[in-house]
């Protein structure tokens, strides 16, 4: 049986907004493709956010107050459909939205966020960082020792994914100051830069991510220049 093709969107350093328009159509464009055998409509959408922002998911908006506090630093604020609370986006940081389907895949939601684990995890061991780990639920992502270095949100709409994860490469990570990131307190934040103790840029990490993301999926990657393709 041959492996399914899964559509690569590299969008490159753009803004947070414009990465959840292109992840929008994406997820129409699989809705449409449903129907027997493996179908055309399955993607995921790489960017670098091209500013700063806070984004926060279904149980995470902040209050009025902190929220004008954020924005008073400059960074954008955006409420997104994802689980999770308010974290941070920005240049250096690697978002990756998969846009499967889990009925298709015959997957749960619960191995599916496992599974983008166990994708980060495999791209951590091929940079030498095989001290990465995941945590037992309720915590989620990557991490360090007690500092968070990927952070998962996910959100799944009649068995389509959206959203994902955004993994922290050469991210200025005094932004995370700002908020209790993913909610989680006492516990702190970290990035491959730091980590590995040289300089890890988002375009360094894609080749092996995207390497570990079809050998966690189980597919053949097809590249699209044009997010309207």
């Amino acid at each position: 049986m041959s492996r399914a093709a899964v559509r690569v969107l590299r969008l490159g350093l753009r803004p947070y907004a414009e990465a959840l328009r292109v992840q929008e159509r994406c997820v129409g464009a699989a809705r449409a493709a449903r129907g027997p055998g493996p179908g055309p409509g399955e993607s995921v959408v790489l960017s670098e956010p091209a500013a700063p922002v806070y984004a926060w998911g279904l149980r995470g908006a902040p209050a009025a107050e902190a929220a004008e506090r954020l924005r008073a630093r400059g960074a954008g604020l955006a409420a997104a459909r994802r689980g999770g609370r308010i974290t941070f986006h920005g240049p250096g940081q690697l978002l990756a939205f998969p846009v499967l389907d889990l009925r298709r895949r015959h997957l749960p939601l619960r191995r599916y966020v496992a599974a983008l684990e166990e994708l980060v995890l495999r791209l951590c061991r091929r940079l030498g960082l095989a001290a990465a780990r995941a945590l037992p639920p309720p915590f989620t992502g990557v991490w360090m020792g007690d500092s968070k270095l990927c952070a998962i949100g996910v959100h799944c709409g009649n068995h389509i994914t959206s959203h994902g994860l955004a993994l922290n490469c050469c991210t200025d990570l005094t932004w995370f100051d700002h908020i209790v990131p993913c909610g989680l307190e006492g516990k702190g934040v970290t990035s491959l830069s730091r980590e590995l103790g040289r300089h890890v840029t988002v375009e360094h990490v894609l080749e092996p991510f995207l390497d570990a993301f079809q050998e966690v999926f189980d597919c053949t990657l097809v590249f699209a220049e044009d997010p309207g393709d």
